[in-house]
């Protein structure tokens, strides 16, 4: 990245190269002064939206946020092949979960076929474009090098014959692949795209809004500018992979009648490792079921991020601080944790729930007997309120907290030891039952009553403190611990598919939680403590059958050596 990060609240006001740009052509003189900045964000609706996709959104819509400009949502559906109507929904839905709305200004491609089709006819008309009968396989051959002009047989074919064979074209007399409309510009430009890029082709394929009503349809670098003119876009925000196609970009918006003048911006597009955002492989986890759908917690998708337990906040702070650059970078996905980690100890509720549970015994407190803690729901956030937390003989812990003989530096339960119980007691291990395989199934304790709250009235150091659920009132609860889905950093330099991590998630069933999570709204995030950040699963978790997926853990603390 060649934008230094940010921290929160410095980002305020902050510009990039992009915005210079505008700068200059909203300033007195300039090519835009006195016109509203006017961008758009254009999918495909082929797949879901992945975290890629976020820097865009939040560029193109943030970008017309701080300009108090407009930002068009368009569906870039002139390719019929992948595109479908559950995308477009999906896409909606992502953006909007983002916090950004388009309002009225929603259009498809397609709504312009009409008159891209004019503008191709008005080419051919101007000289500017002719019908060519190369294959695919003979364009290659005859593209030529650096010091060889491409070549077409057909380059000089009349007008009127183009015109004629465009038209038939789109009538639907010619096969797939037959023929092209071409441009015709400089065969033996140094720059490959300029040597009378193929502008139209037959599809004989069904499209998701237009029918069958067309059976040719425009390449993406000639529908592209049409479209932007036609919607009044000032600033043309795209990728770096396409600062090569900016000089058709503008052959386009020059030699078509057009209302507006729109000028491309290109900007790096996001890599983060440990991951894959080509929709083509993410397509194959999902048809091929090595994940569970788009929207599995391990996918970098919006949508599964959204199911992990990411927050719209924390992915646009991300986008924000890793800034605006011109150069292509990895960003550690550690980095996009420690923004939702943020986020989350901010504003998730804390409550105690056990992993891996072993039984707590207080073996003097009154059998019984049964009270009551109020405890802070946010540490943080006083008006986050309190809630009641019930306390009894028996308490289920983490197995990881006692050992029967400690290694060094281990404070936890183990036999004469004193450990606090969060808000409740302080206790002292007395020892421990264990199956006839020598698994450790209960865990001795004598409580001090006169701890009540996790105090020491006579001083004394307790160095631990552990977290606990109350056997009589606990719920069952299924977690899912999730990790990388790849085991390398560079999933993309090696056969992504070899290279998936098969530790990627564990799932633990028999969890003990607190009551009040039976109540968890889909998405809800919660601290786990000592645990992680968690969110109730938004598609399997049930009042009946809670399920919660780990978001992103809690710094490391001590490890049980194997």
């Amino acid at each position: 990245m060649s934008d230094e990060m940010k921290k929160p609240g410095e980002t305020e006001g902050w510009s990039n190269f992009i915005h210079d740009f505008i700068d200059e052509d909203i300033a007195e003189g300039g090519r835009y002064a006195g016109q509203t900045v006017h961008t758009r964000f254009p999918p495909e609706p082929n797949g879901y939206l992945h975290i890629g996709h976020a820097k865009a959104i939040c560029i193109d819509f943030g970008t017309a946020e701080k300009y108090n400009g407009v930002c068009n949502l368009r569906m870039d559906d002139t390719n019929p092949t992948k595109e479908d109507v559950e995308y477009v929904d999906a896409i909606k839905e992502d953006i909007a979960w983002l916090g950004f709305s388009w309002e009225d200004r929603f259009y498809y491609a397609s709504d312009y076929f009409p008159k891209m089709y004019e503008a191709a006819v008005q080419l051919i008309q101007k000289g500017l474009a002719y019908v060519c009968e190369l294959t695919p396989e003979q364009m290659r051959e005859n593209r030529g090098d650096l010091t060889h002009p491409a070549v077409s047989p057909y380059r000089d074919r009349p007008i009127e014959e183009s015109l004629d064979l465009f038209a038939r074209m789109k009538a639907g007399e010619f096969e797939d692949g037959r023929m092209t409309l071409r441009a015709k510009i400089d065969l033996a430009s140094g720059n490959f795209n300029m040597r009378d890029p193929v502008i139209y082709r037959i599809n004989h394929l069904h499209h998701h809004r237009t029918g069958d009503r067309w059976c040719i349809y425009p390449m993406y670098d000639f529908a592209h500018p049409i479209e932007d003119a036609l919607e009044g876009i000032t600033h043309s925000l795209c990728t770096l992979e396409f600062e090569d196609h900016r000089p058709l970009y503008d052959w386009v918006i020059e030699h078509v009648d057009l209302p507006a003048k729109p000028r491309q911006i290109e900007f790096a597009r996001l890599g983060i490792d440990h991951t894959v955002m080509s929709k083509r492989k993410l397509r194959k986890l999902v048809e091929e079921h090595y994940v569970s759908g788009w929207d599995d917690p391990r996918m970098p998708t919006l949508c599964g991020l959204r199911r992990r337990g990411y927050t719209p906040a924390s992915i646009r702070n991300f986008c924000e601080r890793i800034g605006v650059s011109k150069v292509n970078s990895t960003v550690e996905y550690g980095f996009l944790e420690h923004c939702l980690r943020e986020d989350l100890n901010e504003h998730a509720q804390r409550v105690m729930a056990v992993l891996h549970p072993v039984k707590l015994i207080l073996t003097n407190y009154p059998e019984g007997q049964t009270e009551t803690f109020e405890v802070e729901n946010n540490p943080g956030k006083p008006e986050d309120g309190t809630r009641t937390v019930s306390f009894s003989r028996e308490l289920w812990i983490e197995q990881e907290d006692f050992m029967e003989e400690p290694v060094k530096g281990y404070f936890r339960l183990f036999p004469g030891n004193e450990v606090r119980l969060k808000t409740a007691y302080v206790v002292r291990c007395t020892g421990c039952k264990k199956d006839a395989d020598g698994n450790v199934i209960e865990v001795y304790a004598e409580y001090d009553p006169q701890t009540r709250g996790g105090n020491t009235p006579d001083g004394r150091k307790v160095k631990s403190t552990i977290h606990w659920a109350d056997v009589q009132t606990a719920i069952d609860a299924e977690i899912r611990l999730y990790g990388n889905l790849f085991s390398v950093p560079d999933p993309d330099a090696h056969d992504f598919l070899e290279v998936l991590n098969p530790d990627s998630l564990e799932v633990l069933t028999g969890c003990k939680v607190e009551p009040c999570l039976a109540q968890a709204k889909p998405g809800q995030s919660f601290q786990f403590m000592r645990q992680g950040y968690f969110c109730a699963d938004n598609r399997d978790s049930t009042q009946e059958h809670p399920v919660f997926n780990r978001s992103v853990s809690l710094k490391d603390g001590f490890k049980r050596k194997s």
